[in-house]
């Protein structure tokens, strides 16, 4: 029996297994590289060891090293997680020739699934449904151009070894083909080592619908229903839910009896999801199976009230299912949502750096949180942006979706740029809550989400949003003894005592594209008005640690914020708001950017510079592509013109806002090219 496990993966997967295996009573083991010295999977397990630097192919991914680590600990067993070595046919086989039980299916099983094109073979000839498409050994670009041509577009290109949205690209007309193939094929490379396409007849209205099966090594399996993980962005799941909304129990039983047709097709062992397409009209196609623990897979367990890592344990064990498929049944209903470190108003590109405070909303047994991180760690170039996992349950979709909003909305993450205010609005959105569902979700309905962008309002009954944050500035000000320079104003203020005057100061806030200006004067110790619209307000406030008390007479409330010298958030009834304090230009404005100059968007690896000083080019012209957190993003030029110069050669890395080529506008383009600035 397996006594102690390492987990060859890192963050809140690692997290999520060590519970249940701690739960077990079976020790833990982590690996972390350097950037994960301090991380809490570290923190969490009975013992961990270091694999090396930063870089994925240099620790997490190092499969000799960790094998090598594990036999040093007396492991019985590695649980991979999702990602990294998980669909690793090569390193499965090498836990298997070292001693060492690998959590997850057989190699052969990977290696099946493993290569898309030769999986769509295999469930070819099971008869489970399949996508038109091409899934065939020849690689020759304009042959792989030819059957799209020949399917007509749109076409999807996928990796064949791929997942999770890499080494993917959706191509809507012919002249575009051959750019987003070299795009796909080389970030397929890089993620997975291996750049051999498919290419598909792409659906225009599909829902996508996964099916999580179980199977034993004694030949039994089951099926734990359906999880519709329709809405996407990159082609990665945001928001999933289980059951699939208006499922009916023909179609769930046929997707459940076909999911199994597909695992016994391959002799497949332990967990295991099989993902189709949903058609408006009840037809539903394979478009791959993945051969591990899904990163949704807490919404099957609240619905199913079972705890799947353990299921993976007892069958890792060589131990028979727990459940028989009649034994198993449906209850209530669970959303999850993916709380990613990323800016969704600039592409949804990911954001780096300290998590400097984190509120979490309150745990029990309808909202569950998996996480791997806390107030103080860092969000890496090096990995996925994913920071937690928000879950859901209630009796019902309306409650459970209630439930959700309201959970986001007391959610607080200060430092790095989250998707948590976007989640809000796309739940909270009319075609969300009444499961108008397609895999274009978010493409499709993006100007109504846009509509549910929070509201600062001039002047309310109390204060706004802003106003309350402009309160604790003051009340941080007045808690002064010491001259300060004033990081809102950029001005020098004496806060405490006057000689027959009132304190008075004036405060300047940015929140999106608007300005807020108020004029605050101090009554006494935690007493101020401010003045709106030529209306002074009295109120009255005291902080206590990240938590501010305001009465403003109208109105009495407490507020979660938090402050640093650039930007304040606050935590309302509406969700978390964002605001920037702008400082005065002191006479060091520095270098100003030109119109033309395309800037990274984050820090990364340029992995393509497309074009040379002098070389002349199209607005939308691929210019550049630097690659971060597994994800290759594009610059494109901004207008037609000459480049000027190009920073940086391939391999290079760069910061985020580093110029990456000046452009010079032609010149009826030029009057464009002034009023535009790149960060792209």
């Amino acid at each position: 029996m397996i006594k102690k496990i390492l987990i060859a993966n890192r963050g809140e997967i690692a997290c999520r297994v060590m519970k249940s295996a701690h739960k077990l009573g079976i020790a833990t083991v982590a690996v972390y590289s350097q950037a994960d010295t301090n991380a809490q999977h570290v923190k969490m397990a009975n013992e961990a060891v270091y694999l090396g630097e930063a870089p994925a192919t240099k620790s997490y991914l190092n499969g000799d090293l960790i094998i090598q680590k594990a036999k040093s600990l007396g492991v019985d067993a590695i649980h991979p997680g999702y990602g990294f070595l998980s669909e690793n046919a090569n390193f499965a086989d090498k836990c298997e020739q070292n001693g060492i039980i690998f959590i997850g299916p057989n190699s052969s099983a990977i290696r099946a699934m493993g290569s898309k094109s030769a999986a769509k073979t295999i469930m070819e000839a099971a008869n489970v449904p399949l996508v038109p498409g091409y899934h065939g050994d020849n690689q020759d670009p304009s042959f792989l151009r030819d059957q799209a041509n020949a399917m007509g577009y749109p076409v999807l290109l996928k990796a064949a070894a791929g997942g999770g949205g890499k080494g993917m690209r959706q191509v809507w007309q012919e002249k575009d083909f051959f750019e987003a193939l070299d795009a796909a094929k080389r970030e397929a490379m890089n993620g997975f080592g291996d750049d051999i396409m498919l290419v598909e007849k792409y659906l225009t209205e599909p829902r996508h619908v996964e099916i999580q099966v179980f199977c034993d090594n004694f030949g039994k399996g089951v099926y734990l229903f359906e999880r519709d993980c329709s809405v996407q962005r990159r082609h990665q799941k945001i928001i999933e839910e289980a059951p699939a909304p208006g499922m009916t129990g023909d179609i769930r039983q046929q997707m459940g009896e076909a999911a199994l047709k597909a695992a016994h097709a391959i002799g497949y062992t332990n967990a295991g999801t099989v993902e189709f397409l949903l058609d408006s009209d009840g037809a539903f196609y394979f478009m791959e199976m993945n051969t591990r623990l899904q990163v949704e897979h807490p919404v099957t367990e609240f619905i199913t009230g079972e705890d799947l890592v353990e299921w993976q344990i007892a069958v890792a064990n060589n131990l028979p299912l727990p459940k028989s498929q009649d034994a198993l049944s449906i209850k209530g209903h669970a959303f999850e949502a993916r709380i990613y470190a990323e800016d969704p108003h600039n592409e949804f590109l990911p954001s780096t750096g300290l998590i400097e405070y984190l509120l979490e909303p309150p745990k029990n047994e309808h909202v569950r949180i998996d996480s791997g991180v806390v107030s103080g760690d860092e969000v890496s170039i090096y990995y996925d942006p994913m920071i937690a996992k928000l879950v859901v349950w209630a009796e019902n979709r309306d409650q459970a979706l209630a439930l959700l909003i309201t959970s986001l909305q007391q959610y607080m993450i200060c430092g790095v740029t989250t998707n948590i205010p976007y989640l809000i609005q796309v739940a909270s959105s009319e075609p969300f809550r009444k499961a108008i569902l397609t895999t274009d979700f978010i493409e499709r309905h993006g100007n109504v989400i846009a509509t549910n962008n929070k509201k600062i309002p001039d002047s309310v009954q109390g204060l706004s949003p802003v106003q309350i944050i402009a309160v604790s500035a003051m009340l941080s000000l007045s808690n002064t003894n010491d001259v300060n320079h004033n990081a809102y104003t950029g001005s020098v203020s004496y806060p405490g005592f006057r000689l027959n005057h009132t304190l008075a100061q004036e405060l300047e806030f940015a929140h999106g594209d608007n300005y807020h200006r108020y004029s605050q004067k101090h009554i006494d110790k935690n007493t101020w008005s401010i003045t709106i619209n030529d209306i002074d307000h009295v109120y009255s406030a005291s902080k206590t640690q990240n938590v501010l008390n305001v009465d403003a007479r109208e109105h009495i409330a407490s507020y979660p914020i938090y402050e640093n010298d650039d930007v304040a958030w606050l935590l309302d009834n509406t969700g978390e708001l964002k605001v920037i304090k702008p400082k005065i230009n002191m006479g060091t404005e520095g270098e100003k950017l030109h119109a033309g100059d395309v800037l990274a968007p984050m820090n990364g690896t340029l992995v393509a510079m497309n074009v040379k000083q002098g070389q002349r080019v199209e607005k939308d012209d691929l210019l550049a592509v630097v690659e971060a957190m597994k994800m290759e993003h594009s610059m494109r030029a901004p207008f037609a013109g000459t480049v000027s110069e190009c920073f940086g050669n391939k391999g290079d890395l760069v910061d985020g806002g580093q110029v990456l080529v000046s452009l010079k506008a032609d010149l009826a383009d030029s009057s464009a090219a002034d009023e535009q600035e790149m960060s792209v």
